[in-house]
Formats: C-alpha cells, structure tokens, sequence
C-alpha cells in the first residue's frame, strides 16, 4: 500500500495530537516533516516525534518533493496563504477549523485545492467521535421523528490567549469555540441557517475591557434554517470548571442527548455527604479518539481518491455562520442570510 507521506504545520498543543496520531496511529500515513517559526517548539516537537526533516518557514517545506499531503494547525489568520501555497505545490491538506478569516478567504483556498486537484479536508473533528456519530446515525434512522430543534454548548475552561482578545483577529469565541457548535448544527440538521440572532458579553476577563471593549467571553445564538428547524448554541470561554461540549436533538417523537459534564463514569461518595464526579478537564482527552479518526479518514480518502468527509464547502459555511453571528453579536440585530445562497 502506499504511504502518504506528511508535514505538520504548526507545532503548537492541536499540532502535536494530529502530529503524534501520524507519527504513530494512522494506516497509510507517515510524519515526515515538522514546520513552525518557533525554534523552540519546532525542537521540543522534534525531539518526540524523530521526524526527517524540519523547517521555520512553511514555502521551505512545500518545496520538499517528498511530501505528499500537509495538516495546517496554526493561528487562523495563517490558514489562507498556507492552504493556497500547499495547494499550488500539489500537497493534500488538512485544514483546522476555522477554515479561513472569512466567507472570501474560503472561496480563494477551495477554488486553488480543485484547481491543484488535491483533497481539502477541515478539522470538525466532532463529527468523527463515536457518540455524534452514533446519533447522526439515530437521527437518520427516523428513531425520534423529523428534528425540530438542535442544541449545541461548549464551554472551555482557559484563560484566552492575548490574541484573542481581539476579535479582529479571532472573531472570539463565536469562532475560535462555536464554530464547532455551528457546524453540528449544519450536520443534525441537514439545512442551512437563514438567520442568526447573538447575545453575549466580558464576565470573566474586566481587566481587558477597556482596551478591548467588543471582546466578549460568552454567548448565546439562536438560529432558524431553510427548511424551519431551530437551532441554538451556548458557548463560553474561561469557564474554569472543566470543559464540556453537550449536544440535544429534540424531534417530533424524541430526542438524543450526547455528552456530560464528568470525565468518566466514577463517582465518589465521602463521609461529609459529598457526591462527587470530577469534571472533565480538556477537549484533547475527551476527542482524542475522534482526532485519530480524522487523520485516519484524511489519509484514507487521499488514498481511495474520495471527497472529504468534511469538506471545504463545510468548512466555509461554518465561517459564513460565524461572521453572521459576530454581526449580530455587534450591532445588535438579527442577521438574515440570503435564502437563495443557502439553498
């Protein structure tokens, strides 16, 4: 069988997990190279992962013929001009949502992976973890009836980044957070918003008021779709419990839950009447399966020369969510989306 051979881009805490999946875990795949400005990263990465060639600069590594397919996991504001080089030089990507800055920025990387006929995948790896896809699966089935409404929350626990703060930059956590939460919504739903409606607010970081006044840390979006689903989404960052990421399909016979608040299914009971289940910590412990099926289904449709199982055009609707709902977030409206375009 043939081996696709891979450079990482970008060595940061979401690069390493797809970095050691590749290097270890995936049929087909090999790690081969390691990309990130930071010498002191790149090393660190390097020293774990044992890979053949290492590069600061990403046009350096898209020049090494050796490599067959890139995963770009850096800051979004990067992804453009590295998932069009990449595409230009004939690599496969893997892309980390989100996708792009903007509806624009997407436009200009599909159309280069079709162009440069190589695969563009996009890093909703929610959708390859076994309990979405068990209920995408249920949902499917007619089990609880036609969908009506989808809900969707994830709140992270850590403080933002300085970067974040700037939701020029990050569009906050509508994009760096929701993005998930929108994109599942898309998935159980099989339809596309027409409108977006976001409340939200700074309750966890004042001190950076005043210097960012539109940063927010919370948020609440109600959605409608083509078809007359609902939609809702609650998202949070810093919450500092733990981090959670639940979902509720409600139908017109039932509904699926997926997720909890605890970290495993031990819960302990003590002598001053405490019932107790730790909270689960971070998403790289309670996806870690799911990442290892998106680089698998990467690789695997690079092979079998598939489409994606999550594709540039998600990837992009997920954007075009994610600035109607910082729209409506600022200037305190309902957004409305052109019906025609998400037919």
């Amino acid at each position: 069988m043939k081996t696709i051979r891979v450079c990482l881009i970008g060595t940061g805490r979401a690069g390493l997990i797809h970095g050691r999946n590749m290097a270890a875990k995936i049929r087909g795949g090999e790690l081969i190279a390691l990309c990130d400005p930071s010498q002191e990263a790149l090393k660190a990465a390097e020293k774990e992962l044992n890979v053949t060639y290492t590069y600061t600069d990403y046009r350096q590594a898209l020049k090494n013929t050796e490599i067959d397919a890139v995963i770009v996991v850096t800051p979004t504001v990067y992804h453009k001009e590295i998932v069009i080089a990449a595409a230009e030089a004939g690599k496969h990507i893997l892309c980390e949502k989100p996708l792009a800055m903007d509806e624009a920025e997407c436009l200009e990387m599909i159309a280069a992976a079709e162009r440069n006929q190589v695969k563009l995948q996009v890093g909703f790896m929610r959708r390859f973890d076994e309990s979405f896809q068990e209920a995408k699966r249920i949902v499917d089935s007619g089990a609880i009836g036609e969908v009506v409404l989808v809900k969707s929350l994830t709140h992270g626990p850590s403080e933002p980044k300085p970067w974040m703060y700037d939701i020029s930059k990050s569009n906050g956590p509508i994009g760096e957070v929701n993005s998930h939460d929108l994109d599942t919504l898309r998935w159980f739903t099989g339809s596309e918003a027409v409108s977006i409606y976001s409340i939200g607010g700074n309750f966890r970081s004042p001190e950076i008021k005043e210097d960012y006044p539109d940063y927010y840390d919370t948020v609440s979006m109600n959605l409608q779709f083509l078809d007359g689903k609902l939609g809702a989404v609650d998202g949070a960052q810093y919450v500092q419990y733990g981090y959670d990421a639940r979902v509720e399909i409600l139908g017109t016979n039932g509904s699926v839950l997926i997720g909890d608040q605890s970290k495993h299914k031990v819960v302990i009971a003590n002598r001053e009447g405490e019932i107790i289940r730790p909270a689960m910590h971070s998403w790289t412990y309670l996806f870690a399966d799911a990442y290892v099926a998106e680089d698998q289904a990467f690789i695997d449709c690079i092979l079998e020369d598939s489409e994606p199982f999550v594709t540039g055009y998600d990837g992009m609707m997920a954007v075009k969510l994610v600035h109607a709902g910082l729209t409506s977030l600022l200037e305190k409206r309902i957004v409305w989306i052109d019906k025609e375009e998400a037919q």
